[in-house]
Formats: C-alpha cells, sequence, structure tokens
C-alpha cells in the first residue's frame, strides 16, 4: 500500500502536534531550583574565591544563579540535576560541615578535576564565557589546592592594583 502525499501530511502534522503538546506538558513538571541558605563561605584566599564564584559556584554552592533556561523543560531537569549531582559533591556554601581533613581533601579533588580537564563541565563555559578558567585561574587553584604556605593575599592584592 502506498501513501500519498497527503496521509504523509498529516502523519507528520499529527506527530508534530503530538510533540508540541508533550513539551507544553512537560513544563508543568515541578524541577527543584530552590538556593538553600549559605551556611559557611569556603576559606580561600579571595582572588581563589573569585575564581571558583565564577567557574564553580552555579553547581557546587547554594549560591546558584538559575538562568532563563533552567525554567524550560527538559533542559532544566538536566540543569536541575547538574546542580544536585555539583553540590552532592562538594558544597561551597557548606564549608564549615567538611572536617579539615575533608576539606584538604575537596581542594586537591577541586584542582584534579580541573587539571584534568573535567570541571567546569565542558558544556559550562560554552553558555557562560566567565567561567574560563585562564592559567592564572588554573595556578590559584592549583596553589590552593596544595595548600602553598608562600601563598598571600598581600602578594596578589599588590599585583592587581598594578
Amino acid at each position: 500500500m502506498r501513501l500519498n502525499r497527503r496521509k504523509i501530511q498529516r502523519v507528520v502534522k499529527a506527530v508534530l502536534l503530538g510533540l508540541g503538546v508533550a513539551l507544553v506538558l512537560v513544563q508543568f513538571v515541578p524541577v527543584d531550583r530552590t538556593n538553600p541558605p549559605v551556611e559557611t563561605r569556603v576559606d580561600a584566599p579571595a582572588d581563589v574565591v573569585a575564581v571558583l564564584e565564577r567557574a564553580c559556584y552555579d553547581c557546587h554552592s547554594n549560591e546558584t544563579v538559575w538562568p532563563a533556561y533552567s525554567r524550560v523543560a527538559p533542559v532544566s531537569w538536566l540543569v536541575a540535576y547538574d546542580v544536585h549531582e555539583g553540590r552532592e559533591a562538594v558544597n561551597y556554601s557548606t564549608w564549615g560541615r567538611y572536617s579539615a581533613e575533608d576539606r584538604a581533601k575537596f581542594r586537591k579533588e577541586t584542582w584534579e578535576e580541573v587539571e584534568e580537564g573535567e570541571m567546569p563541565l565542558k558544556l559550562y563555559p560554552l553558555l557562560h564565557p566567565d567561567a574560563r578558567l585562564t592559567d592564572a585561574d588554573r595556578e590559584l587553584l592549583r596553589a590552593w589546592a596544595a595548600g602553598a604556605e608562600e601563598y598571600e593575599d598581600s602578594e596578589h592584592e599588590d599585583e592587581s592594583e598594578h
């Protein structure tokens, strides 16, 4: 049996209408986009905190900035999933909950993820260009992770004034 052009057009229209209805209906599936209160902030030099805030905080803190696309399903599901997974891995807004040993471990893991190119996630800097890490940003995170004793706020403040 051969389908004529009209039948094919009707089928295509029905499929597109069905997809459109499904897209509208999925908008009603609730997504948790909450930001719990910040308990404590990460104890790091100001320039390290600035890098973390710019490149990490949207997924690894309770200070997530939820962009417009995080309100449109199915993208909203992916964004919420990444944020919840990120907060579970390490949450810089609950830094005080972690033991000194865990904080040291998270500092090291943060650097390892950055060094291996795993963080920030590949898509994130495409949508948030300011989250791209420079070599200087990476060096700050490396030194912070290593707990470099030579790292002093005053040195970096002097450099930023020039």
